[in-house]
This record gives structure tokens, C-alpha cells and sequence, in this order.
């Protein structure tokens, strides 16, 4: 026959029930845990990744178009293919980019120097087609390009609007254009000095009725190098690891190659036009 334990004995065989039913708690909530219940923090940064960047839109240029000479329509055709191409790089970066940069990053490095690639193309046509019929005019107000953002990119932002080149996209208090990135996390962490190679000493001579359009655009050369350097000054502490090759070295070289082609064509119209002049396009940045 058992015998009943004493009081003390019945209060140590509770306790030491009561502490193994915690332990067997806690063993299932963490074999919960373990077995793929995810974790609060999981959700934020599901969110951030599946957050979409926007897409790149730009106005359609072949539709502006006056009848293309038959002389024309494969140089045209080619620069048109050439527009598709730019804009599914830019767009390809958009996606490539989220979490970098300061607040204008995609302005300053996706949206800009797209325009100034589009701004170079669209020129190419108008000259191609003016070759053998009249030239179309006011076509450079198709090269500027928007950004539709569909979320923000950070967990829980709301929809973004759209922007254009020069207008931050609307965004919360320190988060970079394109994602959450803070401003000044490398980039162009010491101003320095942008220098390009001489394009006046290179060229042939210049008859005399291509002299003022010449001069001009060696003028705006000059002018885009200070407004670049001014821009390397103002950005100290901005952007991403590649801020200043893709916010300022990149479109002042796009800018370049455009109005270098431009003082190629003016000499070209009345003499030989000269080749190999795209070779003194790209800057380089000294410490």
C-alpha cells in the first residue's frame, strides 16, 4: 500500500513539473521558430526587396518624325533602335541601383544622363533626314524623360509620384531618390579637380562660316567642365561608391560627345569633317 508523500515533498514534485513544462514550452516555440515562422524583421526587408524601383518612360521620337528620305531611313532607323537600347539600360540601373545614392541620385545618374544621351541621338536624326529634305526642328523636347515610381523603396513607404530631370522624386527625410540609402556613405568624399583633354588645339582648320558656331560650342565646353567642377565642390559627402563617375563624370562625357559632334558636322559642312574627335569626350577626375 503507497504511502501519501509529506507536504514538502508534494510542493518539490510541483515545482520541478511546473519548470520542466516551461522548458517543453519553450523548446516548441523555438522548434516553431526554426521551422520557418519568420521573424518581424523578415517582413521589412521582404519589403524592401520586393518594393519596385518605377519605370523609365520617354516620349516617342519616331512618331514626330517628318517623311524620312529614302537616303536616310537606315541612319534614322539604326538611332532609333539606338533610343530603345539607351532606355532599357537606364531602366536596367533603376533596378540595379535601389540602395544607393542621395536624394537626386536617380536624377543626377540615371534620368540626366540619359536625356544627354537622347539629346546626342535625336541630333543625329535631324541631321540625317536634313542631309536630303528639311530638317525637323523642336525634337530635343522629346529627350527628357520621367520616372513612374510604384512604391518607395523602403518597408511601408507610400506610392512615389513621378519626376523628371531636376525634380527630386518625393521621398522620406533622408532616404536617397532610389531607396533608403543615406546621403554620404562614400561617393565623392574630397572635391578635387575635373580636367578634359583640349579639343581646340585638335581640330583641323575652320572655314570661315562654320568659325561662329564653332567658337560657340568650344565656349560651352568650357562652360559644362565648370559647371561640373561646381558640382563636384557642392557634392562632397553624396552618394554611392560610383557617385561621381556616374553623377558628374558620366553626363559631362555625354554632354561633351554631343557638342563635339556638333563642331564636327560645322567644319564637316563646309570642308572635311573631322574623325576621331570622340576620343576627347571623357574627363578625369584628379585628387
Amino acid at each position: 500500500m503507497s504511502r501519501a508523500l509529506p507536504k514538502y515533498n508534494q510542493r518539490r514534485v510541483a515545482v520541478i513539473g511546473g519548470a520542466a513544462a516551461v522548458v517543453l514550452s519553450g523548446a516548441v516555440i523555438a522548434g516553431s521558430a526554426l521551422a520557418g515562422t519568420p521573424a518581424k524583421s523578415d517582413g521589412a526587408t521582404g519589403a524592401r526587396t520586393l518594393a519596385s524601383p518605377g519605370t523609365i518612360t520617354c516620349p516617342d521620337v519616331a512618331s514626330k518624325l517628318p517623311a524620312v528620305p529614302a537616303s536616310a531611313k537606315a541612319e534614322v532607323d539604326r538611332n532609333l533602335a539606338l533610343l530603345q537600347t539607351q532606355l532599357q539600360e537606364a531602366n536596367t540601373r533603376l533596378r540595379n541601383t535601389v540602395g544607393q545614392g542621395g536624394p537626386n541620385f536617380v536624377n543626377n545618374a540615371i534620368l540626366g544622363p540619359l536625356k544627354d544621351k537622347r539629346v546626342s541621338t535625336i541630333d543625329r536624326i535631324a541631321i540625317s533626314i536634313g542631309r536630303k529634305g528639311t530638317k525637323p526642328t523642336g525634337l530635343d523636347s522629346l529627350a527628357a524623360c520621367t520616372l513612374n515610381a510604384g512604391s518607395t523603396d523602403t518597408a511601408g513607404g507610400a506610392a512615389a509620384g513621378s519626376t523628371t530631370p531636376g525634380t527630386a522624386a518625393p521621398q522620406q527625410s533622408g532616404t536617397g531618390a532610389n531607396t533608403g540609402a543615406t546621403a554620404g556613405s562614400g561617393g565623392n568624399t574630397g572635391a578635387g579637380t575635373i580636367t578634359c583633354p583640349d579639343v581646340a588645339s585638335k581640330l583641323p582648320a575652320v572655314p570661315a562660316s562654320a568659325k561662329a558656331e564653332v567658337d560657340r560650342n568650344l565656349a560651352l565646353l568650357q562652360t559644362q567642365l565648370q559647371e561640373a567642377n561646381t558640382r563636384l565642390r557642392n557634392t562632397v559627402g553624396q552618394g554611392g561608391p560610383n557617385f561621381v563617375n556616374n553623377a558628374i563624370l558620366g553626363p559631362l562625357k555625354d554632354k561633351r560627345v554631343s557638342t563635339i559632334d556638333r563642331i564636327a558636322i560645322s567644319i564637316g559642312r563646309k570642308g572635311t569633317k573631322p574623325a576621331g574627335l570622340d576620343s576627347l569626350a571623357a574627363c578625369t577626375l584628379t585628387k
